[in-house]
């Protein structure tokens, strides 16, 4: 069964059940009452007829005071202690009541009978003839009229009942209807996305953020999610396949040539092995990039620490020199500039940027670090070739190189700008770069995590 059915079916049954359980209690607490009370009512008349024969007994006869005290729907009767009874006097409309069996109580009661299809109260009580005999005087008062008016209750609430079934049958159509309607609008987008091998988000409608919604909206997160490292996996093989083809064929090369030449020509030998280890080398780098550019931005797993960003910078320029032998002039505008950063994250970017700077330009190298309209920042200027304005948006593309300041011959793989993009949207900083052809490049990294 669909789940939609059964939420109908549920629902429909819980209303109705809870209807007849209402309707049941209001007819049971209503009769109750209206019973009561008439029994009540019955009993006191039954007190007032009984006290009214007992000071007139002597004076009147038996039956004359029957008659006078007759209710008018019933029967009165004095029986005594030897189940004899006086003459009953009945209404006009109870004559069958003289026929009812004659019995004697002891003591003083009040019940509800049923006699020839018709409800009664029926009261007895003790009083004194006028000879000392004990007697009952029994007072029998129809009550069908009330029991007629419960029955038109029961077919009132039936009524009521069936009629409340069909709001009840189609609110809970509705209910299941706006239930499944987005869990129903999720399995067609999956169907369709499994049909066309789109991806594709459901609509959300703004209105609610009820657990429907946030289904919904999980949902499309999802698929956000997968779409992006379908698109990153597609670009991984992509540029795997176009990036590792040149070093591959160019150590295939050098190796056939080392196995048609190499143990003869010494030169040979020395040139082929030095290019396999460099094309070897540029290959690892390479892979280990787009691996990284693999990486989603919520799995860099960031880990935040306040850290004094001039000494923090200080330190890695120191370490860049002594690897590269290249001299770093550092500057900083203030001491005491306090960010909150993933220190080994910004260690790399940096390492990223001043690389760049050392591979395409052969003077001294400036690093900057300072707060500009309350964020940190530090900058990289180098006086190299510079990039053309046309390229400059373009610099972040993966595998784009500018013509004269990227070429392979200085050992880039077009990779080092895109993911030092990836890094800093991951880490929320901003990485822009200003060039101008022929003077240099300056590159800013803006921190926006500040303590």
């Amino acid at each position: 069964m669909r789940l939609r059915n059964k939420i109908n079916l549920s629902t429909a049954f819980l209303f109705f059940c809870l209807f007849i359980l209402s309707n049941i209690s209001i007819y049971f607490v209503f009769s109750n009452l209206i019973l009561d009370s008439e029994m009540e009512q019955a009993k006191a008349e039954a007190e007032k007829i009984a006290k009214g024969i007992n000071d007139s007994l002597g004076t009147v006869s038996e039956e004359t005071l029957l008659r006078a005290y007759v209710p008018i729907d019933g029967m009165i009767q004095i029986v005594a202690s030897d189940n004899k009874s006086f003459p009953p006097v009945t209404s006009p409309s109870e004559k069958e009541l003289s026929n009812r069996s004659v019995q004697y109580f002891s003591e003083e009661r009040s019940d509800r009978i049923e006699y020839s299809k018709n409800t009664y109260s029926f009261d007895t009580i003790p009083i004194i003839l006028g000879d000392g005999q004990v007697a009952n005087l029994q007072v029998t008062k129809s009550i069908q009229t009330v029991m007629e008016d419960l029955s038109t209750l029961r077919l009132v609430l039936l009524v009521v009942t069936t009629i409340a079934m069909i709001p009840m049958l189609i609110s809970s159509r509705l209910l299941s209807n706006f239930i499944t309607m987005p869990i129903t609008s999720l399995t067609e987008t999956m169907k369709d996305i499994r049909k066309n091998g789109h991806f594709k988000r459901i609509h959300l409608e703004d209105r609610s953020k009820d657990e429907l919604y946030e289904m919904g909206e999980t949902f499309n997160h999802m698929i956000d999610l997968l779409e992006s490292n379908f698109e990153k996996q597609d670009q991984f093989v992509s540029n795997a396949s176009h990036e590792l083809r040149t070093p591959l064929t160019i150590i295939e090369s050098y190796s056939s040539l080392l196995k048609r030449r190499g143990l003869k020509e010494p030169e040979i030998f020395h040139e082929s092995v030095e290019s396999i280890h460099s094309e070897a080398i540029r290959m690892k780098e390479m892979v280990e990039q787009l691996l990284l550019l693999a990486k989603h931005n919520e799995e860099w797993n960031i880990q935040l620490e306040v850290i004094d960003l001039g000494e923090h910078v200080r330190q890695t320029v120191k370490s860049f020199e002594s690897a590269y032998h290249r001299e770093v002039h550092f500057q900083l505008q203030q001491e005491g500039i306090e960010v909150m950063v993933d220190t080994q994250k910004l260690k790399q970017l940096t390492y990223i940027i001043l690389d760049n700077a050392k591979k395409y330009s052969e003077d001294i190298i400036t690093v900057e670090v300072g707060v500009k309209d309350e964020s940190p920042f530090i900058q990289i200027i180098d006086k190299g070739l510079g990039i053309p304005k046309d390229d400059l948006e373009k610099v972040f593309d993966r595998f784009y190189r500018v013509d004269k300041a990227r070429s392979r011959k200085k050992g880039g793989s077009g990779l080092g700008l895109s993911l030092a993009k990836e890094i800093a949207e991951a880490m929320n900083a901003i990485l822009t770069i200003d060039s101008l052809e022929g003077v240099g490049t300056t590159v800013t990294i803006q921190l926006l995590n500040s303590k």
